[in-house]
């Protein structure tokens, strides 16, 4: 029943192998991308709007969305995600759930300004 809903696709962003500057400092590396489908981005439970926060004379927007994807998608707490045209954080470790509805949960996280 759940993957009727999973008819979308996002962008998974890795990061990349760090390598170094020309100072000996650690830089993050090209990020490794994977596009995953069959899955779903929704609002959590109870949430329809982002919420707003004034800080410093200045908006800034903070949106929280949840991924459902398909059971064994690799998915990690350091990715990020692309939908359609925002890029959220993973908020913490992602669930995995087994069964007969076996997915993946991560909760996504997008601040702006």
């Amino acid at each position: 029943m759940i993957g009727v809903f999973m008819t979308d696709t996002v962008d998974r962003l890795r990061p990349g192998v760090p390598t170094q500057d020309a100072y000996g400092n650690a830089i993050p590396g090209v990020d490794d991308e994977l596009e995953i489908t069959g899955v779903a981005v929704l609002p959590p439970a109870g949430q329809t709007a982002p919420s707003v926060e004034l800080t410093d004379a200045r908006d800034q927007v903070v949106i929280v969305r949840v991924l459902f994807a398909p059971g064994g998608a690799d998915i990690r707490a350091t990715d990020r995600i692309r939908h359609a045209g925002r890029l959220y954080e993973v908020h913490g470790e992602p669930s995995p759930y087994r069964g007969q509805l076996a997915h993946v949960e991560a909760n996504l996280k997008a601040v702006s300004g």
